[in-house]
């Protein structure tokens, strides 16, 4: 995969304003091209400083091999893979999977099964995860193939460009059609992964649209602003709605044994193709199994 780009109205000056204005690339990432020798001046390798002259071709190779993450083992896994072209990978998670391996998951994530899926088609990458989702949360993870590609979606995030659509069942009857919770968010005092809304914490967005009523449940649709970690489960507590069978934030239900919460949409710029592209996971059973339960019992 290349980035190429014409000279046609010495728009640029160098090859290095080439690959900051045009391509959009960091420091980092534009040393490791020049290692790679990846950076060419009309098919040949050249050094980034170089002045450009009226229809010169600039080239850059994004997809030069890597070693593998030593810490993540590909383990063979049924993926569910919504869509992938040779930028992007984007899998549904169950739920009950950790995204990326820590000491007490080594080798049941599904970054083990992404690793073991690149092995079996012959990417030499690591994998890169541009959302993380919690363990027990299901939905959307989007892998980028390559560090480009990777650096494109986080800068995406960072302008609010890419945007994360979540479906989620609430305890209670949620007043409000729709609306924005905006109040900050902190890590929790002697615990290093439960957090809590305070003043002093990271300022976190999330916008909400109720869907429907469930007998004493609501399903509701949540947009993040902000992605800080567990934002949609903290926001819902804030307001007196957990996230249903949410055991951290609220407590446990009857009806599903796991917070039922869903990351059901992604959409943003394609990184190469500059196309817009929407994803959807649909609903897994056991959150529609809960708000057929939820109906029942309350009729």
């Amino acid at each position: 995969m290349q980035l190429e780009y014409i000279n046609k109205n010495n728009e640029y000056k160098t090859i290095r304003d080439v690959l900051k204005k045009e391509f959009h690339i960091a420091n980092r990432f534009i040393s490791k091209l020049k290692q790679e020798k990846a950076i060419l001046l009309n098919d040949e390798p050249m050094y980034i400083d170089k002045e450009l002259t009226l229809n010169d071709k600039i080239t850059v190779n994004i997809d030069f091999e890597e070693e593998r993450t030593e810490k993540i083992i590909p383990i063979k896994m049924d993926l569910v893979i919504l869509y992938e072209d040779e930028s992007l990978l984007i899998v549904n998670k169950p739920p009950f999977m950790p995204v990326h391996p820590s000491s007490s998951h080594f080798t049941d994530t599904l970054s083990n099964g992404v690793q073991n899926y690149y092995d079996t088609i012959g990417l030499k990458h690591r994998v890169r995860i541009a959302n993380r989702l919690d363990k027990d949360t299901s939905g959307i993870v989007v892998f980028a193939k390559n560090a480009y590609v990777h650096e494109c979606l986080i800068e995406e995030m960072r302008k609010n460009i890419f945007h994360k659509e979540y479906i989620a069942i609430v305890d209670g009857i949620w007043e409000r059609q729709s609306g924005t919770i905006n109040v900050p968010i902190s890590r929790k005092e002697g615990s290093i992964i439960e957090r809590k809304v305070s003043e002093n914490g990271d300022i976190a967005i999330t916008h909400f649209e109720k869907i429907k009523d469930f007998g004493n449940c609501s399903e509701m649709k949540f947009i993040l602003e902000t992605g800080r970690t567990h934002q949609i489960r903290v926001h819902c507590q804030y307001v007196g709605h957990p996230i249903l069978g949410d055991t951290l934030y609220g407590k446990e239900s009857k009806l599903i044994n796991r917070q039922a919460l869903h990351a059901y949409k992604v959409n943003f710029i394609h990184p190469i193709t500059k196309e817009k592209l929407e994803i959807i996971a649909p609903l897994p059973y056991d959150i529609k199994k809960a708000l057929a339960s939820a109906l029942s019992n309350f009729q």
